[in-house]
């Protein structure tokens, strides 16, 4: 009898083993994986998701967003939205949660998730579009109004290394930072990650910063992260992407009365996506849709930028992060088939 028993008891010591770290995870919350990017148009409740290990196509979510268990994101966030003794994170929104009427220069909405178990090199870095999520040590809430609107969630494992180089990058983008527990201990010596949990944002040049990290997995992908000051009155599209990228970018965001396609500089173009678009078989559109993201031309690069194609956001802080790996930009190309006539 006891032969029988060994089987079932490994199992779950191995499930609840996986469920105590902070790495991305597949489509239904079981496995780890090195990056993951789930896309919701407006009025879905679960989304489009690709991973690492799965990304040939958009997949439906395995589960409702409002229900945490089963899906990837709401797995990966576990120990934010309730506790764990050894996993801290840094969360910042401009839209905290619980906070009504917070003025802040950012945009910038994510969670920097560390394992502090002696040993063990575990870290994910989320950024996403939604206002007030999630919320930290208070359980699992997914809001449900933004249901009606476009967002995208992307997770990225990462070495506990990247996570100062992260930070330089979200100096320059000023996030509100609404929960801190990462311990100092966890990030000794890195100094710009000291200066993100103080509030030390740069008030003096460089007005941008460009970094590279990598994620975990074999192979690794490599993510270059760029973000400007509100007082480099940079803008952030062709001043910043356009400029390192040296390639023409294809642009899904909403637009003002201002900023029209570019298409003055040969191969640097601006070109904007039409709307409505479809992420697979899901309709989107710019009037609902909350994400800003762009693919280069050629690839394969995708972004995903923190502000709106719009003047204004000259005058504000702003980050993009850039992902080279092909099946992602892939994904997104598709959903770029259809651009504007150059103005």
């Amino acid at each position: 009898m006891l032969k029988y028993l060994h089987l079932p008891v490994y199992f779950i010591l191995i499930t609840f083993s996986q469920s105590q770290n902070p790495k991305c995870r597949s489509n239904n919350g079981g496995a780890d994986v090195d990056w993951a990017i789930l896309y919701k148009a407006p009025g879905q409740t679960r989304g489009k998701i690709i991973v690492s290990n799965s990304a040939g196509a958009w997949a439906n979510g395995a589960e409702v967003l409002t229900t945490r268990a089963g899906q990837s994101f709401g797995v990966t966030l576990e120990h934010v939205v309730g506790n764990h003794n050894e996993i801290k994170f840094l969360a910042y929104n401009n839209v905290p949660p619980g906070m009504p009427n917070v003025k802040t220069k950012s945009n910038s909405k994510g969670v920097i998730i560390v394992q502090t178990t002696v040993g063990t090199d575990a870290a994910s870095w989320i950024v996403h579009t939604v206002p007030g999520f999630p919320a930290a040590k208070t359980g699992y809430s997914w809001p449900v109004a933004e249901n009606a609107n476009g967002h995208l969630l992307i997770c990225l494992t990462i070495p506990e290394s990247q996570i100062n180089a992260i930070a330089a990058s979200l100096l320059r983008a000023e996030p509100l930072i609404h929960y801190n527990d990462i311990p100092e201990t966890e990030t000794a010596g890195m100094q710009y990650f000291k200066k993100l949990a103080d509030g030390q944002y740069p008030t003096v040049p460089p007005y941008s910063s460009r970094q590279s990290i990598k994620t975990k997995g074999a192979p690794e992908v490599t993510v270059n992260v760029y973000s400007k000051l509100a007082t480099s009155r940079y803008e952030i599209y062709k001043k910043v992407i356009v400029k390192a990228l040296k390639k023409t970018i294809k642009v899904w965001s909403r637009r003002d009365n201002k900023l029209k396609g570019d298409c003055r500089v040969l191969e640097r173009n601006i070109r904007l996506i039409k709307s409505p678009a479809r992420v697979d078989d899901h309709d989107t559109n710019l009037d609902a849709d909350l994400t800003n993201w762009a693919v280069s031309d050629p690839g394969n690069i995708f972004c995903h930028i923190d502000r709106p194609y719009a003047k204004n956001q000259t005058f504000e802080s702003a980050m993009a992060v850039c992902i080279d790996q092909a099946d992602i930009f892939a994904r997104f190309n598709d959903i770029a088939a259809q651009v504007e006539n150059c103005p």
